[in-house]
């Protein structure tokens, strides 16, 4: 289309020069033809990049690691695809979509990658948001172009079905009846229903959807229905086994030194998606070899661990007084830590990163899925341990506890919303506010009382333990703990 219309182009051009007449009708005709094509979502190099066909790097489920439920699971409904003839002897209905519901970084993409290869699919990728625009019609051209792109792709590699991929897929195919303004996104979301259901195309070539979202609760529930997306795949975040598999995957490629204990740092990265497993190795990588290391150490490792949790360290250094409040904040929070659950710190820094000026990293025992009320109030007690170690130590406090507070509400609340308090169970939404303060107050303000009388006894352990931080800047969990135990001893 486009190569047709610069010949014509250059035809006109080179007649109207011919015959010495004037360029301005040629000028306002080509710029109204713009326009047009702009308002009527015809094709231009713009919105051909809806859909792209472009040759990706097939990968295995093999080469995933840490999502071994979600893979069988997908695996078992892309078996509707790889086995047609048997599906229709069975006279079972043919799967239409598949949706993969999960945290950011988890691996869905991958998964749908993997989908691909496996059932020897035409792959094809788009986001949500490609299809949105503020010109009524434009996204459900979008979607009939996008199938017919699909269907096309199969033919020309010789494949009898293709696989169409929707990232962020709320935003496509998001609730109805929300956008008072106009009606492109119900347009462009009935039209996605149409071409799942079979009408708006043959069905020589089927084509499997494959979606992906972190917000399930937004979608419509037309798009849930058994006959679209038949099978809701959980994609959460990995447990200690499955990142350890993940960073093996992705260390398989780098020189790592053989002392180097995986399922240490896999332990240190309790909440990691596989995407942030994937920069942690990277960026031991690049430590590695900033140092002009031929191998990845442990310690680097470990400090990419802070550095994805918290960014790059920062150049500016807090003057000599506010380095030693810092010190003695993040000592009250570790010793908290060891006392709760020892063993339990695996690094106490006063190194800047990102918006940190102190970081306690902590070292779980386990993953934990559900919480105790005993669980909760430890975590709350930590929190604390910053602040009441400044007022034992400093006489004062500072605005460096400020996050630690913000936490420590936020878990009060859990408590409550759970039913863990002294309300018992209630609707959080419909507590009175002044109510919900004062049994906040209550939770925080028992918990200081405990942590205020636990430090009191330890002030100079805590100055102690400030002392070393700042002379090191960074300590282990291990020399925390014999700096503890010596202390013991000596008292």
């Amino acid at each position: 289309m486009l190569e047709l219309l610069a010949g014509l182009g250059a035809a006109a051009l080179i007649t109207l020069l011919y015959y010495q007449s004037t360029l301005i009708p040629l000028v306002i005709l080509a710029v109204l033809f713009l326009v047009l094509l702009r308002f009527t979502g015809m094709k231009t190099p713009r919105f051909n990049t809806v859909g792209q066909v472009t040759k990706v790097k097939e990968i295995g489920f093999n080469q995933i690691g840490g999502q071994e439920v979600a893979k069988k699971e997908l695996l078992e409904a892309l078996d509707f695809v790889t086995r047609p003839r048997l599906i229709r002897q069975m006279g079972i209905r043919p799967l239409k979509g598949v949706m993969l519901v999960g945290p950011p970084g988890t691996g869905k993409t991958l998964l749908a990658r993997a989908a691909a290869g496996y059932t020897g699919s035409s792959f094809v990728s788009v986001a949500g948001s490609e299809f949105i625009e503020m010109y009524a019609g434009v996204g459900a051209q979008r979607v009939r172009r996008l199938f017919g792109t699909c269907r096309r792709k199969a033919a020309n590699e010789h494949r009898n079905s293709a696989i169409l991929f929707i990232d962020e897929i709320d935003i496509l195919g998001g609730k109805r009846g929300q956008h008072s303004s106009h009606l492109e996104y119900d347009q462009t979301l009935n039209q996605l229903l149409v071409e799942m259901d079979g009408l708006g195309g043959a069905e020589d070539r089927p084509i499997l959807v494959i979606g992906a979202t972190n917000r399930p609760e937004a979608l419509d529930p037309a798009l849930l229905r058994p006959g679209r997306f038949d099978r809701i795949v959980q994609v959460d975040l990995p447990d200690l086994e499955g990142r350890e598999q993940i960073l093996k995957l992705h260390l398989h490629n780098k020189p790592v030194c053989a002392e180097v204990s995986v399922q240490k740092i896999a332990r240190e990265t309790f909440s990691f998606s596989g995407a942030h497993l994937e920069s942690l190795a990277n960026e031991a990588a690049i430590l590695a070899l900033r140092e002009k290391k031929k191998k990845i150490e442990e310690k680097h490792l470990l400090e990419a661990v802070d550095k994805v949790i918290m960014g790059e360290k920062l150049e500016r250094k807090p003057d000599p007084e506010e380095l030693w409040r810092i010190a003695v904040h993040e000592s009250g929070h570790a010793l908290v830590s060891e006392a709760l659950k020892p063993g339990s710190v695996s690094q106490v820094t006063i190194t800047p990163r990102g918006k940190a000026l102190g970081y306690v990293r902590h070292q779980p025992e386990r993953d934990y899925y559900i919480y105790t009320l005993d669980h909760l109030e430890e975590k709350i007690a930590i929190l604390l341990g910053g602040a009441v170690s400044e007022q034992l130590v400093l006489g004062s406090r500072s605005t460096g506890s400020l996050s630690d507070f913000d936490k420590a509400v936020e878990i009060s609340k859990k408590i409550i919303e759970a039913g863990l308090s002294s309300l018992g169970v209630v609707s959080i939404k419909e507590l009175p506010g002044s109510l919900l303060h004062r049994t906040i107050q209550q939770l925080v303000g028992a918990r200081e009382e405990w942590v205020t009388k636990l430090l009191g006894q330890k002030i100079g352990l805590i100055e102690k333990v400030a002392r070393l931080v700042l002379e090191k800047e960074k300590i282990t969990g291990e020399t925390l703990r014999r700096h503890i135990s010596g202390y013991n001893r000596a008292g």
